[in-house]
């Protein structure tokens, strides 16, 4: 299973099944939930073998109808992502509040380091 699969499975719940990979299709309901890799740490030993594990730095966003809902979804995607136990994450900051007036919508950005199976 990769880790975009991963994170899926950790989300899902939190937004009915509204969780996508870099963007959401144009008219998605309301809350869902995007994610994308924005960069990462490598990892490469000095005797060349390949590692076990990955490290990808999680942009997750938080789409909502008020700054209420989308923070209160922030707040569940942290806890869920922390709590995974298919691989081992931590928020690199708190949420950033997003406001999209030509789409009437509210959003919250975070970045999550996780550390996955390769």
């Amino acid at each position: 299973m990769t880790v975009e699969a991963d994170i899926f499975d950790a989300l899902k719940a939190l937004a009915g099944n509204r969780v996508f990979p870099d963007v959401a299709p144009w008219n998605t309901a309301r809350p869902y939930i995007t994610y994308q890799q924005v960069g990462g740490r490598v990892i490469r030993p000095i005797d060349r073998a390949v590692p076990d594990k990955q490290n990808g730095l999680f942009q997750v966003n938080c789409w909502a109808d008020t700054r209420m809902g989308a923070s209160s979804l922030a707040l569940q995607v942290e806890s869920a992502l922390t709590t995974s136990t298919a691989f081992a994450c931590k928020p690199e900051g708190a949420p950033i509040a997003n406001h999209e007036p030509d789409l009437d919508r509210y959003g919250t950005m975070q970045d999550f380091s996780i550390w996955s199976s390769r």
